[in-house]
């Protein structure tokens, strides 16, 4: 089984990104953080908050939809926003996270839930700060094998000071432990994943550590040369079987976002 991990970064490399996506036809399962919905726009808008000031693709969950047809898409948004197209005109946009399941398996169970505070509406400028985190997981039954694989996609929360552990972090560690025990079934092989936006020694992985989960990245550089600032950790991936890894790889080339795509092949 293959399980990829990517924040997106809404789609702001579109063309490299499509490109590297037609690449993914044989994933598994394939998740997606930074995931944007406009119902109505489509192609390019702009995305603005206090900080920054990015390209973004209007449905960045459509354009992977219509890439990848042999696959279910599942969505779950955690805020939404303004965004404006070419003729600066507003659109509202749903962001979120998004996972891609083969059809050559047998979706069983599907749940979302917010770790860090909940959806939220942002009418004027969407915040640096401080926004809703969520994770969404789908349970699987591969036939071939005859066993169940629970995947959590995750995106924790951005804090301006930077990725140390807060108390804000730890409460979402927590939350976030108790959905993945409340997702999977005992016995399942498991699978975290997503950008935590925390350093490697944070104790969010002391906490996913009770449930067996074990993680693959630790201080490795998960970001791209479109990343500018010094500190070069952001996603991760956990797995509850070590022996079942059978590949992991923190994929350096194409170039397709500020971070690196993260690649699993697990035996089961």
């Amino acid at each position: 089984m293959r399980i990829i991990s990517l924040n997106a970064w809404g789609g702001a490399m579109f063309n490299e990104f499509a490109r590297w996506l037609d690449t993914c036809d044989d994933a598994d399962v394939l998740c997606l953080q930074e995931v944007t919905h406009t119902p109505t726009a489509g192609g390019w808008t702009r995305f603005d908050d206090a900080e920054r000031s990015l390209p973004q693709r209007a449905d960045l969950l459509a354009d992977v939809r219509l890439r990848l047809p042999r696959h279910h898409g599942l969505f779950s948004a955690s805020d939404s926003g303004p965004v404006y197209d070419h003729e600066r005109r507003a659109h509202r946009q749903d962001f979120g996270l998004a996972t891609f399941v083969s059809r050559t398996l047998t979706p069983v169970g599907m749940r979302a839930a917010f770790v860090h505070g909940d959806y939220a509406e942002h009418h004027d400028r969407w915040p640096s700060e401080g926004r809703p985190r969520a994770a969404l997981a789908v349970r699987v039954f591969d036939r071939q094998v005859g066993r169940f694989v629970t995947v959590v996609n995750f995106h924790g929360l951005r804090d301006a000071s930077g990725k140390a552990d807060t108390p804000a972090r730890r409460a979402q560690a927590e939350r976030l432990a108790d959905f993945v025990a409340d997702a999977r079934e005992k016995g399942d092989l498991t699978v975290v994943c997503g950008d935590f936006n925390v350093l490697p020694d944070s104790e969010t992985f002391r906490i996913l550590a009770g449930l067996e989960l074990v993680d693959l990245v630790r201080d490795a550089d998960t970001r791209t040369s479109r990343y500018r600032k010094p500190l070069r950790h952001a996603s991760y991936l956990l797995v509850s079987e070590s022996a079942a890894v059978e590949r992991f790889e923190i994929v350096t080339t194409p170039e397709v976002s500020d971070h690196r795509p993260l690649l699993l092949d697990l035996r089961l």
